[in-house]
């Protein structure tokens, strides 16, 4: 597969995810239509969760994921400052968000982010709710990625550097090192799959990595082991607990062999379905590449020009 298609698999797959599952949020999974009828329009008589936000539109995961793609093009580099005024950007004006319009935001993200506006620095503002173990960062680290990935750094640098901007991106909302240490590993494992593993080779490769990086850093290293458990069976229950969220996303990821039966998948979890759906189809979206995600979605997915001209950008 070429490394275009994984690429754009990635941003793409990340973005139908969580626009697969906008309409499902907190739902239930046995409240949920069936297997079949999971659509970004759901089937007549299912009262979606947002009655008027049409079909096919992203939510805080993308634009918020997008705000991140946006920076590093632009600066060339991770700068949180640079990403922080992007996400402030996005909870005022829309920066990134269809419409310009904001529906949706976390309660964490959003007392963050005022925060900011008030003067806090980015370091401090994600530790003032300093047990918040949402998955808030985790559903918009994905670009960080593909980013490092086109730069064809070296291999052992490029981790070491990969895993310090996983964390620093979660600064400015989430910044418990659960949630660091989440976003590490995502990160990582989505590498292992931009370079052509497998699902499961991917997921054990990025925990190896992981272990590497944080054997000279024996806080995130008692996190990894103790909080995520890397050595369990990964199961989920597409919950808005970070380590939850990575565990569903892993799970689904597993169990599937398709883009769509993943992301499917994720939505009928239920609870928390567009970020279950989004951090799921980012790495489903590498696997399977970009030919791999159904056309009827991508044809649905409102605005996709815009993220079009970021992927250009990217791939240039």
């Amino acid at each position: 597969m070429l490394r275009g298609d994984r690429i754009a698999g990635g941003l793409y797959g990340l973005l139908v995810g969580d626009a697969l599952g906008v309409p499902y949020e907190f739902y239930h999974a046995e409240e949920l239509p069936s297997y079949e009828e999971i659509e970004m329009t759901p089937p007549p008589g299912f009262q979606k969760t947002y009655q008027e936000v049409d079909a096919g539109t992203w939510s805080d995961d993308g634009a918020q994921a997008l705000c991140l793609l946006d920076s590093l093009l632009n600066r060339g580099e991770f700068s949180l400052e640079d990403f922080s005024d992007a996400l402030e950007a996005w909870r005022q004006r829309g920066l990134w968000a269809v419409g310009g319009t904001v529906f949706d935001i976390g309660v964490q993200t959003a007392y963050a982010l005022h925060a900011y506006s008030r003067g806090v620095s980015a370091e401090e503002c994600g530790l003032l709710n300093p047990d918040g173990k949402g998955n808030g960062a985790l559903m918009r680290v994905l670009p960080l990625v593909l980013w490092h990935y086109k730069k064809e750094e070296d291999g052992k640098k490029r981790d070491q550097k990969l895993v310090e901007d996983a964390h620093r991106q979660c600064l400015i909302t989430h910044g418990h090192l659960c949630n660091q240490v989440c976003c590490a590993l995502y990160c990582l494992t989505a590498l292992a799959l931009l370079e052509g593993q497998d699902a499961r080779g991917a997921v054990q490769e990025g925990v190896r990595r992981l272990r590497l990086v944080y054997s000279t850093l024996p806080e995130y290293e008692q996190e990894l082991e103790w909080s995520v458990r890397p050595d369990l069976p990964w199961k989920g229950e597409g919950t808005g607990y970070v380590v939850d969220c990575l565990r569903s996303a892993f799970m689904v990821l597993l169990q599937t062999d398709s883009y769509e039966e993943a992301v499917k998948q994720a939505v009928l979890l239920g609870n928390d379905t567009d970020t279950t759906a989004c951090v799921a189809g980012g790495l489903a979206g590498i696997l399977y590449g970009f030919e791999g995600i159904p056309k009827r979605w991508l044809l649905a997915l409102r605005e996709r020009e815009r993220a079009e001209e970021l992927l250009k950008r990217l791939l240039t």
